[in-house]
């Protein structure tokens, strides 16, 4: 494996109205490796997502994709960061009026300037590899929530992004589908694409992380891969919050 990081964060500060979400946070994640990021609600994770996606600008420090594109440049395309870095969020923001088809193509017409006939092309591929096929036609309130996030999940897919970012995309849904959407991710995780994913299924971080990061106020205060972390963590603050979880 490249010792080369993929995403490279160096020490990123980011606040809403005085108060600091990210203080100084670092994190590399090297290339074809999932990195999970654990930890309470509101310890930067979600933020730390955005500014990776550029949905958010930082205050002070840096984030650069595969050593050429900084993300927190004042004038960087945002358009070439998002077709590089996919995002996926707990609320599928799919746009209600179009269907599951015209929601995925939107993007590879209108950003990658893909023909509709390609776009769809690719779409439905995209759809018969999670077991959607026969849902293309259909309006997103005809899904169940588990279905809408796997569409949500091929829709960033269908840009064909070299990172997925996923926020906590199962904490909307009923525990029973929770684990449609997970396995969604094991196989993007199987198949060996980079992956930054928050979540509080501890279970399911210990299966497919090859690095854990427990995030507190802002800071990650311990790292390593799942076995140890999990098992020896060294910070009493990473074993208290583990504790709590399970």
């Amino acid at each position: 494996m490249t010792s080369n990081p993929y995403l490279h964060v160096d020490s990123v500060w980011k606040s809403f109205d005085n108060h600091s979400v990210l203080r100084g946070i670092s994190l590399e994640v090297l290339p074809h490796t999932a990195t999970v990021l654990i930890g309470a609600s509101g310890s930067g994770k979600s933020t730390l997502l955005r500014c990776i996606n550029g949905l958010e600008t930082v205050d002070a420090g840096s984030i650069t994709i595969d050593g050429d594109l900084d993300v927190t440049a004042f004038n960087t395309d945002l358009d070439a960061v998002r077709r590089r870095v996919g995002i996926v969020f707990q609320s599928f923001n799919l746009f209600p009026h179009m269907k599951v088809i015209e929601n995925i193509i939107l993007g590879p017409t209108k950003v990658l300037k893909k023909s509709k006939a390609e776009a769809t092309s690719f779409g439905l591929e995209l759809l018969a590899r999670f077991g959607l096929e026969s849902k293309s036609e259909d309006y997103p309130d005809r899904l169940s929530g588990g279905q809408a996030q796997r569409v949500a999940i091929v829709r960033a897919l269908a840009m064909k992004p070299e990172i997925m970012l996923f926020d906590e995309i199962t904490s909307a849904l009923d525990p029973m589908l929770v684990g449609e959407v997970l396995d969604a991710v094991r196989e993007l995780r199987t198949g060996g694409l980079t992956i930054v994913m928050a979540t509080h299924e501890m279970n399911f971080a210990r299966e497919i992380a090859d690095n854990v990061c427990f995030l507190k106020d802002g800071i990650v205060w311990e790292q390593g891969n799942p076995g140890a972390l999990f098992s020896n963590a060294s910070r009493p603050e990473t074993q208290a919050f583990l504790s709590r979880v399970g």
